[in-house]
């Protein structure tokens, strides 16, 4: 974090590697209004299931998550790549101010956001290139980021299980059977399919281009995806404590975060 404190320009970029063009882009997307303008992950094409996987969460429950959120200016800003104003971070002390947080980048964010400043998406995604590309690795950290979130924004804890495609369906054909006296079944599996196949669609949308694997690929990937959504909610649920490179966190409530071990 030192190279940050005697930095010479207004803005800052945090990223790993980018494309070419990527700089330009967000800083055409920066306005006079806008503190902080953050690209949504994603993940570079590879072989194998576990990088289908990893690409069909981003592009469809993730995408879907962000940019409805960035729609209604719900701070969802990620680290992975971001350019911010330096002197509005100078203000509040800098990036040391945000050291007791784990999701230090969410904080910046809203730090800015209770400025009056808005948060802006470019219209790049952050190509993600994991160095372990494995089912397990990629569940552990989807784990990981669902703790941060419950500890930062406990409401989601509720409202998160209700984004997810299964267990909105079992709803949706509860309430329709109970309503309406439709068939549930009937209801339940087609909601699956408007659900897979808009899936289908923001990915191709995100991915803008061709696809790195076949759509029985995507079919097998999407089902595994959706079908143990709910159980790596609970188990987020049921350990809270993070395990990050050495060492080992415990969240409190509002993201602030204990050293117990490493």
């Amino acid at each position: 974090m030192l190279p940050m404190i005697p930095a010479l320009f207004s803005l800052s970029f945090f990223c790993g590697a980018v494309k070419d063009d990527t700089l330009l882009d967000m800083v055409l997307t920066m306005r006079e209004d806008v503190a902080l303008v953050h690209q949504m992950p994603f993940a570079c094409d590879r072989k194998g299931f576990p990088a289908i996987l990893e690409k069909v969460y981003f592009g469809t429950a993730h995408a879907r998550i962000y940019l409805s959120a960035d729609l209604l200016r719900i701070n969802c800003a990620t680290g992975m790549s971001a350019l911010m104003r330096k002197k509005l971070l100078d203000d509040v002390g800098g990036i040391q101010a945000f050291a007791q947080y784990l999701a230090e980048d969410f904080f910046f964010a809203k730090s800015f956001e209770d400025r009056g400043w808005r948060i802006r998406i470019s219209s790049q995604p952050a190509w993600q290139n994991s160095g372990v590309c494995e089912v397990g690795v990629f569940q552990t950290r989807i784990t990981r980021w669902a703790k941060l979130r419950f500890a930062m924004l406990p409401h989601t804890i509720v409202l998160e299980p209700l984004s997810e495609c299964m267990v909105l369906g079992m709803c949706v054909a509860w309430a329709t059977s109970v309503l309406f006296d439709w068939d549930a079944f009937a209801v339940y599996l087609l909601h699956l399919l408007v659900w897979f196949l808009l899936d289908w669609m923001l990915l191709s949308i995100v991915q803008n281009g061709l696809l790195p694997f076949s759509k029985w690929e995507f079919v097998v990937a999407w089902t595994f995806r959706e079908c143990s959504a709910l159980y790596l909610f609970l188990h987020a649920l049921w350990d809270p404590t993070i395990r990050w490179r050495a060492g080992a966190y415990r969240l409190r409530w509002g993201g602030t975060v204990e050293v117990i071990g490493s």
